[in-house]
């Protein structure tokens, strides 16, 4: 099964890709970069501040799909600098407590000047867990 879920209180897409699809157990979260929510606006502040603003906003995905910080089992960081990496792994590293996920962090051309970092992850989250909560929105399927 894929679902491609609707997703309250997170920034548009800012091109033609969704900001999560399930397949089965698994939620593909699309890159996400430091876009303010509220505005759909690119905060472009210290890497510290954007890596926090895109960790929310991926929280937010996760909790949208019933989903923790624990369930993630991998993540794609994308550093504009890699001389940034320290700065990002400090506020990186307080969302991940216990259950750390794999990680591949790049450096690399990011599409918007000024931003300086952009996170995609993939997580386990069964479809039957007792307390779901998400409301997902059929959007077709592809078999």
């Amino acid at each position: 099964m894929i679902d491609r879920p609707i997703i309250d209180g997170i920034p548009a897409p800012q091109g033609p890709y969704v900001p999560v699809v399930r397949v089965d157990n698994l939620l593909f979260l699309s890159g996400q970069g430091p876009i303010d929510p509220k505005t759909n606006q690119f905060m472009l502040g210290s890497v510290e501040q954007q890596t926090q603003l895109v960790m929310d906003n991926i929280g937010t995905i996760l909790s949208s799909c019933n989903a923790s910080w624990g369930d993630i089992v991998k993540c794609s960081v994308f550093l504009a600098d890699a001389n940034d990496f320290a700065a990002m792994n400090r506020v990186y590293a307080t969302y991940f407590l216990d259950h750390k996920p794999t990680r591949t962090t790049i450096a690399s051309i990011l599409v918007v000047p000024g931003m300086k970092v952009e996170i995609d992850c993939i997580a386990y989250c069964p479809l039957n867990r007792p307390d779901e909560k998400a409301t997902y929105v059929y959007q077709g399927s592809t078999s």
